[in-house]
């Protein structure tokens, strides 16, 4: 009962936040900052010439990334931060501020309404999960917050813009529509999750008698041109960000790259420099999606400082989860992250450990790197924080401007959640089906659901997790895995269940003997 109460508590709180929105400091000479997401989609930690580790590695050799160097010296580089192993359950809780073992959007969603999206398992059935995803109203099968961030920000006087990829809710429910959360603005925002075509000759998929569900709306601007689906939806983001410059009311834009997402189509501008490095095809069409996504930030930034509003705008850069490395790569599977273990659809490193930076002149130091570990969770919060939005609202992410501001500055340990009770594909190993994760403090812990498996590693020593300490300290696996356990059921998280006796799989702390 006590887990039931405080799951519905923060519930509530989600849905109360606007109570305190009043209380924006907008007195004397105070000047909100304007907002940027800059959100890539499937971008691994190693997809980059900046490195986020400790030292430039063989895969960052690879990539060709100016902006991304650029804005590591002139703002703040995490070299730990998180994501979900997949993309719907990062983007709702990056505008709810909830995980989601608590929102229950666990898993990608579809189009289609009311559809699970799991891959068929002859042993495990997925719970029934939000398969709708999110949404501001009550809604079947989606996850109800009535004030989302953008209607947060919205309500205390900013200018919101949507440029890119949402999928928040299938197609007719509210989270399918920036709109309807928030949003002054949406440009090519909807249900869908990858890019028909990212060629403007192709019209982004929107072609007579071959238009699919993935088509990109809204660009008819640029159909039959040569232009690239990023070059276009960094020209609307731009073009967007005029209006609220112009009137001198802050804004908030949200600009989510359909890069680098299947399906990887060569941005031709790049392709040649990577095919006579001797990149096979693959990897070199898709080191151009990365380039270009790589131009686009530097073009928005170039943007900002033209524009004179580059010391009031806060651009926080980062990807939606780990990096493509099941499936669809060029290579051998699962080295796509190295050293990194597996990638997108596992909680292992490689599919939730993400490249992230902050900029904010005159208030985040240039050039600086952090090692405290942040989440998706803690962009909401954070965001509040940063447009001077206090709320007494609960949710479960924790706001790093204190780290912004200060890079010394040390977060107390806790749980981290990387919960996957779902099938996403046809391999089930490295922890692409019925997983779950928890990182606390060095310690990351690993349950394989199908195989009643624990494991445990220390990340400061074992980054590639390939060191199971779960035999060898069972003293510390006990200890988390209890904690993990209680934080799993005070958020509600779901468990798959057992298709031959109907019980769901055991808690973590059940497999402690």
């Amino acid at each position: 009962m006590k887990i039931l109460l405080a799951t519905l508590a923060l519930t509530i709180a989600c849905n109360m936040l606007s109570a305190q929105v009043s209380r924006v400091d907008v007195q004397g000479s105070y000047q909100r900052p304007n907002i940027i997401l800059f959100l890539v989609d499937d971008m691994g930690w190693m997809d980059t010439s900046q490195p986020f580790g400790d030292s430039v590695m063989p895969l960052n050799k690879r990539f060709h990334t100016p902006n991304m160097e650029r804005m590591a010296k002139e703002g703040l580089l995490f070299h730990q931060a998180y994501a979900n192993p997949v993309c719907t359950p990062t983007r709702t809780t990056l505008i709810s501020g909830m995980s989601a073992a608590r929102t229950h959007i666990t898993n990608w969603t579809s189009i289609t309404p009311n559809q699970a999206t799991d891959y068929k398992d002859d042993q495990l059935e997925a719970p029934h999960w939000n398969v709708s995803g999110f949404s501001n109203a009550a809604e079947p099968n989606t996850y109800l917050c009535k004030m989302p961030l953008p209607q947060l920000l919205k309500d205390a006087g900013y200018f919101t813009i949507h440029v890119g990829k949402a999928h928040w809710g299938s197609l007719g429910t509210q989270g399918s529509d920036p709109t309807n959360l928030g949003f002054v603005v949406n440009i090519a925002g909807s249900s869908l999750g990858h890019p028909q075509s990212y060629y403007g000759e192709q019209n982004f998929g929107n072609m007579p008698g071959k238009t699919t569900f993935n088509a990109v709306p809204d660009l008819q601007a640029f159909y039959g041109k040569e232009t690239f689906l990023t070059q276009a939806l960094t020209q609307k983001a731009m073009a967007a960000m005029q209006y609220p410059i112009d009137n001198h009311q802050p804004f908030f834009l949200y600009l989510g790259h359909y890069a680098v997402h299947l399906p990887i189509q060569p941005d031709k501008r790049f392709l040649d420099k990577y095919l006579a490095a001797g990149l096979d095809s693959t990897e070199a069409n898709y080191a151009t999606l990365i380039e270009g996504m790589d131009e686009s930030l530097g073009q928005i930034m170039q943007f900002l400082k033209e524009k004179g509003i580059e010391k009031n705008t806060v651009v926080i850069f980062m990807s939606d989860n780990g990096g493509l490395a099941n499936a669809g790569r060029g290579g051998v599977r699962n080295t796509q992250n190295a050293p990194l273990r597996a990638g997108k659809g596992s909680p292992y490193e490689g599919g939730v450990r993400i490249p992230m930076m902050v900029k904010w002149p005159g208030v985040v130091p240039a050039g600086v790197q952090t090692n405290n570990y942040v989440s998706a969770e803690d962009f909401f919060p954070t965001v509040l924080d940063i447009a001077g939005i206090k709320s007494t609202g609960a949710v479960d992410g924790s706001s790093y401007l204190p780290v912004m501001k200060n890079p010394a500055v040390k977060i107390k340990d806790r749980p981290l959640l990387f919960h996957y009770p779902n099938r996403w594909t046809t391999n089930e190993d490295e922890g692409y089906a019925w997983s779950s994760g928890m990182r606390f403090g060095k310690w990351k812990i690993i349950y394989l659901m199908k195989q009643q498996k624990l494991e445990l590693y220390n990340l400061e020593e074992d980054l590639g997790e390939k060191h199971d300490l779960s035999l060898s300290n069972p003293e510390q696996l006990t200890a988390l895995a209890r904690m993990w356990t209680f934080v799993l059921k005070q958020r509600g998280a779901q468990m798959p269940v057992w298709k031959n006796t109907g019980k769901s799989v055991a808690w973590p702390d059940e497999l402690i003997k």
